[in-house]
């Protein structure tokens, strides 16, 4: 059985975080690292105001549906510090994108310990966070639009990896 994880990194809308969610709930992800600004459900401890939290936490739960709940998640400011995490446990980090470098997901061979992160909606993950992974992959399209929303990116790549490796 596969080891999957995904990253989150500065994904800006708590809706698309609830949906990550809720995929990873469906698609038996390990673990989900939440990092940067990406918002992040209510936790024990919660350093946030509480009524940013509380907010924040019903917007998730809207399109998580529990997973929330059910999927074990952690926050992270720092997406090194979880890279290096992963890493040094012997897990392989691919980033989704769109670069000249990337492997298209059709042709990738997963290995049996996978972190995808996927990033910001619009402007995609930081070139220094490339930097980081040991590969880029990348859906490629075929209608007008560049690429599909996060959480739907992120669902294709995580079923790639599950169900291919």
């Amino acid at each position: 059985m596969n080891q999957i994880i995904l990253i989150a990194h500065n994904v800006r809308s708590a809706h698309n975080v609830g949906s990550l969610l809720r995929t990873a709930d469906g698609l038996g992800v390990d673990q989900v690292y939440l990092t940067g600004y990406t918002p992040y459900p209510k936790q024990k401890n919660d350093k946030r105001l509480p009524h940013l939290a509380t907010r924040t936490d019903k917007q998730i739960a809207k399109t998580a549906l529990g997973a929330e709940k059910t999927v074990s998640w952690q926050h992270s400011e720092s997406v090194e510090t979880a890279i290096n995490s992963l890493r040094a446990r012997g897990i392989n980090i691919a980033a989704l994108e769109q670069t000249p470098k990337s492997v298209k997901l059709a042709d990738y061979n997963p290995p049996e310990k996978i972190a995808i992160i996927v990033g910001r909606e619009v402007e995609g993950i930081e070139p220094e966070v490339l930097q980081l992974c040991d590969l880029i992959l990348e859906i490629p399209m075929s209608g007008q639009k560049e690429s599909f929303n996060v959480s739907i990116a992120a669902a294709i790549a995580l079923y790639h990896c599950q169900n291919k490796g």
